[in-house]
This record gives C-alpha cells, structure tokens and sequence, in this order.
C-alpha cells in the first residue's frame, strides 16, 4: 500500500501573539478532508509565551 500526505496550519484569529480558534470551522474542514480520503495522523500547537497559540498544524494520510 502506499500513501499520500497532507500537512494543513490552521491559523488563530486574532491578536499578534495568538487567538481562538473556530471549532465548528475547524470541524467542517476536517470532515471535508475526510470524505475526500484523508485521515488525520497527529496535530499540534506551535504555541508562543505564556501557552499562547499561534497555529495549529495538522497532518493527513491517504492511500492511493
């Protein structure tokens, strides 16, 4: 079997150094990927001082 990858940065909204994040956004784009194939392998946080995030990087596989 072989596989394809995916790396997607959900950007936070604002603030210089960090923010919020949509979930229900988040949620819908994810299950999209995953109707398309793609499943999610790991995801995290590039987080700045003070546990602050800035993105959330997320990583995809799918056969082919």
């Amino acid at each position: 079997m072989k596989w394809e990858y995916k790396t997607i940065k959900f950007g936070a909204q604002g603030g210089f150094l960090g923010g919020k994040f949509d979930e229900k956004e988040l949620d819908a784009y994810i299950n999209e990927l995953g109707r398309d194939g793609w499943e999610l392998t790991t995801a995290f946080d590039t987080n700045m001082s003070d546990g602050q995030t800035r993105d959330i990087v997320a990583i995809f596989k799918r056969s082919y």
